[in-house]
């Protein structure tokens, strides 16, 4: 799938580090009884925003300038994969439905030596004159030899390719209340 707005932030609008804007549609399935997204469901929306994100697929569409990894090489027995470590997030209003993608917008918190702390944003579908942030989260990622299970090191261009997004990490409410 080629889509223009799977592309950073750039030019005077953007504030801090680029962020990466991953189009992400609904499925009437990831609503609850309530009518907006399910907790769980909200899991799996990050997570394919991340998937989109880090890892390069089958050749169709165009890959993100930070997908890192081969999908191909995974599915074959390759030798790194990424794993979750820890997951946060704060909902801020709930997401109702809609038939266009919501706008995952991405960027790395932090990079320790095997670990990133993936920061995510989801607003309301990319094209709404005022977008509403929904929720915020975070996922620890730690990428791991697949033979040992062992954690490795990102390399020198998987750093590259992601360091236009490194930024701060996310301030959750919580913790800022907590001084």
């Amino acid at each position: 799938m080629t889509d223009s707005r799977l592309t950073p932030d750039s030019g005077p609008a953007a504030a801090g580090p680029e962020r990466l804007h991953v189009p992400i549609p609904l499925r009437w399935g990831d609503l609850d009884a309530l009518g907006h997204v399910n907790n769980t469901s909200m899991l799996k929306l990050l997570e394919e925003a991340r998937l989109r994100a880090f890892w390069r697929g089958d050749g169709e569409g165009e890959a993100l300038p930070t997908a890192v990894f081969d999908m191909s090489v995974l599915e074959s027995g390759g030798e790194r994969a990424t794993l979750i470590a820890r997951q946060e997030i704060e909902y801020l209003r709930p997401v109702p439905y809609s038939q266009r993608p919501l706008d995952v917008r991405m960027w790395i918190g932090a990079m320790g030596g095997s670990s990133a702390d993936i920061c995510f944003e989801v607003f309301s579908p990319i094209g709404d004159a005022d977008q509403v942030l929904y929720a915020r989260a975070t996922a620890v990622v730690v990428l791991v030899d697949t033979a040992s299970g062992r954690p490795i090191r990102w390399s020198e261009a998987e750093r590259a390719a992601w360091r236009p997004y490194v930024g701060d990490p996310i301030e959750y409410r919580r913790r800022a209340a907590k001084g």
